[in-house]
């Protein structure tokens, strides 16, 4: 919210070796019209941090119009990767960068634009995430960083980074949510054919695969805990609701989504908390109620936990943002 006024301008670099997915998923996300949604929405340009015409991967020749200077204007900076995480990037970029960092803009990096982040000194002593096989080299390289391996995106206010390169979508979905609510960031999701999206601190990748048969009840039995959240779940419950034992619900919800089942089910709670609180009705110990909180106590801690603010300052925030265009 704190980000958001009218005129938002969301600016991606753009350089030689351009990664195009990683490119692609900015724009998809930021520059595509969007009539579903009635409002104001992101301004989108890209700049090219060295002369033209540039060249991305797969052979495709392009240029921008822009160059570091659009930086300055920037309100949100998105690095779509980089090309070699041992090449130091350009000294202006890296200023650029500084200076938009001193001034509060948003920097986020996708995958290896976490490098960039590095080289311009904005992680040290942050945590931050890149994609997996990469977060030895972050490390050895950069020290001074709280790498969180496992994490989809790490949102540390103002500096975000993510994982590989659809762990972008993730984490662009989520500054979507924090900027007009998660009832658009899921307009967005359903736009490009995505479920929901997935919060920062689930796993990159499962590390072994869960059999057919397994998974057809762990998908049963998710299917029906979201359609049943003001239930008082237990590990107990849903065990007997997907006929496992508790043992093996938990290995396979660890291995499923990274989570363990009550702390996925708390997340599911909160997710649906945030689009009930997001009109002004109903009240806050009801919207506990329907989520499966049992107590508004309980509620309001564990929404805060989650979302970093209170119930009613969410609702706060996003009752004071117009419905979006």
């Amino acid at each position: 919210m704190e980000y958001l006024n009218k005129h938002h301008l969301v600016v991606a670099i753009t350089y030689n070796r351009l990664g195009t997915f990683e490119f692609g998923c900015v724009t998809e996300v930021f520059a595509l019209h969007r009539p579903e949604i009635q409002g104001r929405w992101y301004r989108f340009l890209a700049c090219a941090i060295e002369d033209g015409p540039l060249h991305a991967m797969g052979g495709l020749r392009f240029e921008s119009p822009y160059g570091l200077d659009l930086l300055d204007q920037a309100d949100t900076i998105v690095i779509p990767g980089w090309r070699d995480p041992d090449e130091r990037p350009p000294q202006a970029l890296l200023v650029k960068l500084q200076q938009a960092q001193a001034r509060g803009a948003r920097i986020c990096s996708i995958c290896s634009g976490a490098f960039v982040l590095a080289w311009a000194g904005l992680l040290d002593g942050r945590s931050a995430t890149t994609h997996w096989q990469l977060t030895d080299r972050l490390k050895k390289h950069f020290p001074a960083i709280q790498i969180e391996p496992q994490s989809l995106y790490v949102d540390g206010g103002q500096i975000l980074t993510s994982a590989g390169s659809a762990a972008g979508l993730d984490m662009m979905l989520h500054v979507i949510a924090k900027d007009h609510g998660s009832h658009v960031a899921n307009q967005v999701a359903k736009r490009l054919i995505m479920p929901p999206h997935r919060l920062g601190g689930q796993a990159q990748f499962i590390t072994s695969p869960v059999l057919p048969d397994d998974m057809g009840r762990l998908g049963k039995l998710i299917d029906w805990v979201r359609a049943n959240l003001a239930l008082p779940h237990s590990l107990d419950s849903m065990s007997a609701q997907a006929a496992m034992s508790p043992r093996t619900l938990q290995r396979q919800f660890l291995e499923a989504t990274g989570l363990t089942p009550y702390e996925w089910l708390v997340q599911e709670r909160v997710s649906v908390a945030k689009q009930l609180l997001e009109s002004p009705q109903p009240a806050i110990g009801v919207v506990g109620e329907r989520t499966g909180f049992g107590s508004e106590e309980s509620f309001r801690r564990q929404f805060r936990r989650v979302a970093g603010v209170s119930p009613a300052n969410y609702r706060k925030a996003f009752l004071q943002t117009p419905a979006l265009a």
